[in-house]
């Protein structure tokens, strides 16, 4: 999408994303299949489906209109996701996504449909590497853990079209249904600025405690600095 493109559109939102860690698992599609709606397409890369655990700190939310007005101060969130479809368009499908902010997990829910729970978090950074903990506290819920510590571990760059790190994180929807309804959350940002990472993961049971069967190791580890986000109201599709 061209930078006319972007000003001509009503977006209303603007983040930065920033001390990302993108940790990838695959999984078997026959597993996953069932845990989606059925209205979407469950998007594999040559056969396997996979699982992504993303803890980042969520920072500079602003409105467009009140752009020097912060919506929320910043907080740390960590999502578990996988890929889909909707007709032949690729995006993004949330199973959890876990933050300490009030207003962040009441917004989410209410105005996107979103599976926002509360938890106790911290995100701190000691010398090169980034400290995340998590304990989701959410009574709607079970429990889910994220302790662990990543930093980079490369030179930035960019994921080529057609490899599974550009297929892992191109992705510019969200889709989620409430009811017999499906919607789709636009995004736009420059591409992502990725880095190999390590990461010393102690405890992750975020997906398993939502019934995904993830195995340690992650396959692939990535991380990015900062990246600044435009978003969109949901549109029913």
């Amino acid at each position: 999408m061209s930078s006319q493109e972007i000003s001509q559109k009503t977006w209303i939102m603007q983040q930065t994303w920033k001390d990302l860690l993108f940790a990838h698992y695959p999984i078997s599609p026959t597993i996953l299949r069932p845990m989606i709606p059925s209205c979407f397409t469950l998007d594999t890369f040559e056969g396997t489906a996979w699982v992504s655990v993303v803890p980042f700190k969520m920072s500079k939310i602003r409105m467009r209109y009140l752009s020097k007005l912060p919506l929320t101060p910043d907080f740390a969130e960590l999502n578990v996701r996988t890929y889909v479809k909707f007709g032949n368009k690729p995006g993004v499908y949330f199973f959890s996504l876990d933050a300490n902010s009030k207003i962040a997990v009441k917004a989410g829910n209410q105005f996107y449909h979103l599976p926002y729970y509360d938890a106790d978090m911290s995100i701190n950074q000691i010398e090169e590497w980034v400290d995340f903990k998590s304990e989701r506290i959410d009574p709607r819920v079970k429990s889910g853990l994220f302790t662990g510590k990543y930093r980079p571990n490369g030179e930035v760059f960019t994921a080529k079209p057609d490899t599974i790190e550009h297929w892992l994180t191109e992705r510019y929807v969200l889709y989620v249904t409430n009811g017999k309804n499906v919607y789709e959350g636009n995004i736009h940002h420059n591409p992502w600025p990725l880095q190999p990472a390590y990461a010393d993961i102690e405890v992750n049971s975020v997906a398993q405690s939502l019934g995904i069967p993830i195995e340690e190791p992650p396959a692939y580890l990535h991380y990015s600095n900062e990246l600044k986000v435009v978003a969109w109201l949901l549109k029913k599709v």
